[in-house]
């Protein structure tokens, strides 16, 4: 049953602002400057720790453009009428599955020097799991990647793909920071090496 746009645009973002307002989070910046002004930034986090992960974003950079890739399923709209209120613009659609107009919409949003917001491993996994399009475009971008790692200290955690966790409220959160720079890439080969490569280093993220 679809849920009720009074529930997904009002009553879910009030919920999720009030459940992270309750969270103590600590956080380890980057070594490195981690947002270069002017030039557009790739942010991202596993899909199991969006909890955190999308309000985290807005609060890193307040008051900057930021835009949420979101896929087109239900539960995709479901959280973009969420996020549309957490003030994020949206790109609907999904880059891992080389969708031209994802791929443009992502590309357009960088050069602009705004920040891009993903869940690698979404919409459907595998879980921690990098896909080729977020991290072709950082590279051909020369865009700043900076990857998010959430640890919940006490969770409820779902049956689900992705192994969603939802935080109990006031639990210790730990969020390292990463920066990460990518080569350039001269071959296929070398930028499937270097997905499975990050995907490993930051599978327990």
């Amino acid at each position: 049953m679809a849920l009720s746009p009074v529930i997904t645009r009002h009553i879910l973002p009030f919920v999720l602002k009030l459940l992270y307002k309750s969270l103590r989070i600590s956080v380890t910046p980057p070594e490195g400057e981690m947002r270069v002004h002017g030039k557009g930034t790739i942010f991202a986090f596993w899909h199991g720790k969006m909890v955190a992960g999308w309000l985290l974003a807005r609060e890193l950079f307040p008051g900057e453009p930021t835009a949420a890739v979101v896929s087109q399923s239900k539960d995709g709209r479901i959280l973009s009428d969420a996020l549309q209120q957490l003030g994020y613009a949206l790109i609907r659609g999904s880059s891992s599955r080389g969708s031209v107009e994802v791929i443009r919409a992502m590309q357009q949003t960088l050069e602009k020097g705004d920040i891009v917001v993903i869940t690698p491993d979404g919409p459907r996994g595998p879980i921690n799991q990098f896909k080729y399009g977020s991290i072709r475009l950082a590279a051909r971008n020369r865009s700043p990647l900076i990857f998010a790692r959430i640890s919940y200290a006490a969770s409820w955690r779902l049956k689900s793909w992705d192994r969603f966790e939802i935080p109990k409220p006031f639990t210790r959160t730990t969020v390292t920071l990463q920066l990460i720079e990518l080569p350039e890439f001269r071959s296929e080969e070398e930028l499937h090496a270097c997905c499975k490569q990050l995907s490993e280093q930051l599978s327990h993220a």
